[in-house]
Order: C-alpha cells, then sequence, then structure tokens
C-alpha cells in the first residue's frame, strides 16, 4: 500500500480533494454581491429560505441514523439548525413565512439528494454533513457579521440565528473533534473515495443554488 495512503488523515484528504469546488461555492457571484453588501435583505432572505430546505432534509434524515456505526457519530444535537433558521425566516417573513417560502429549482435538487443519501447510503450522508455545519461554524461567521452591520440585525439575535451555534461554547475544539470523527470514520478506502466524491456534488450543488440566487438577484449594469 502507498505509505502516504495510510499517514494522511481523512480529514485532510477530504478537506484538499475539495478544495476546488469549496472555493468555488465561497467565490460566487451572488455570495459575494451579498458580503459586500450590494443585495438588498429581500436577497438575504431568499438565500435563508433556501438554507431551510436544505437543512429541513439533512435532519430529518438525521433521526433514522442516530444509531448507523457509519453515519451515527456524526449526529450531534447541538449543531442542528431548523430550529434557527425557522426563527429567523419568521423575522423576515412574518408567521406565515411557510405558506410562502419556496425551494429554487437547484434547492430542490440540492434537498432531495441529501434526502437519498440519508435513506440509502449513510457515508454519503456524512459528505453533506460536513460541507454544511463545518462550514457554518467556519465561514457562516462572516456572513452573521456582514448580515449584522449591513441590515441591522441585533447582534446574535433574530434574523441571523441560523449562524449562532450557543451550545457549542469552543468552535476550535468542536471542530478539532468533529476532524477526529471523520479520521476513525467506519469506512474502508474504496468508500472513503466515495465520501470524497460526494463531497465533491456537494459543493457543486451548493454553487448551483448561488447561481440560481445570483439569476434571480442580478446587480443592474
Amino acid at each position: 500500500m502507498d505509505a502516504t495512503a495510510t499517514v494522511t488523515p481523512f480529514s485532510t484528504l477530504i478537506r484538499t480533494a475539495s478544495h476546488e469546488q469549496h472555493t468555488e461555492a465561497e467565490t460566487s457571484t451572488f455570495m459575494s454581491d451579498l458580503l459586500g453588501g450590494r443585495l438588498g435583505v429581500d436577497a438575504y432572505t431568499r438565500y435563508t429560505e433556501q438554507l431551510w430546505f436544505v437543512y429541513r432534509a439533512l435532519e430529518e434524515g438525521a433521526e433514522a441514523l442516530r444509531d448507523d456505526p457509519v453515519a451515527g457519530p456524526f449526529i450531534q444535537p447541538e449543531l442542528m439548525r431548523s430550529t434557527e433558521l425557522e426563527r429567523d425566516l419568521a423575522h423576515l417573513r412574518g408567521a406565515d413565512w411557510r405558506e410562502v417560502v419556496e425551494p429554487l429549482p437547484a434547492t430542490a435538487a440540492y434537498a432531495a439528494r441529501v434526502a437519498e443519501c440519508a435513506r440509502t447510503w449513510p457515508a454519503g450522508y456524512i459528505a453533506h454533513h460536513y460541507t454544511r455545519y463545518l462550514g457554518d461554524l467556519s465561514g457562516g461567521q462572516i456572513i452573521r457579521d456582514k448580515a449584522e452591520k449591513t441590515w441591522g440585525f441585533e447582534r446574535k439575535g433574530d434574523g441571523v440565528r441560523f449562524y449562532v451555534f450557543e451550545e457549542i461554547t469552543n468552535p476550535a475544539a468542536f471542530k478539532r473533534g468533529y476532524r477526529e470523527l471523520l479520521d476513525a470514520v467506519n469506512a474502508d478506502d474504496l468508500e472513503k473515495q466515495r465520501i470524497i466524491e460526494e463531497c465533491k456534488r456537494a459543493f457543486a450543488l451548493n454553487t448551483a443554488v448561488f447561481r440560481e440566487l445570483g439569476e434571480v438577484f442580478p446587480l443592474s449594469a
């Protein structure tokens, strides 16, 4: 066996292998415009709606995976975001928000893939879990800070609660523990490679959502 394959932690492999897709998602035109303060709160609201559909799929799927030998260790209640997203949407859209939110086609495809993995392929579910939650703990804090400054949300209050992990007091330590879970994942090398490919797919699905949001909220020339 190749010596490097035995010594490179899986968490490192998955991060480096998906770096290109990760960068593409982070630097999308929509996200650049949003973080640059060039879009209104309606664009932020629409983005938050799309997140809700994806996290609903992630967290409904989590219930059935708690005792799964592969995905089970990753199902941690302090990560769950649906309740916070629903509070944010009630603030942004009003009490009847459920009647007006609608997934973009790319969002529906993304949520369907998450649900499919949760139902049929626990290792694939891990790829989606990793790309979303670790991203929220890291880059998500930049979005929260920008949203508070740009649209005047109360610090860590309604409208940005999605980005506030109240039960995680030390994000750096939590992320370290998460990477240790990845390194110890109950999968052989072939399955690990499939997880990496699904991770790339997750970023591509996310980028497609950004692309469609960019079409809904183009900056006037």
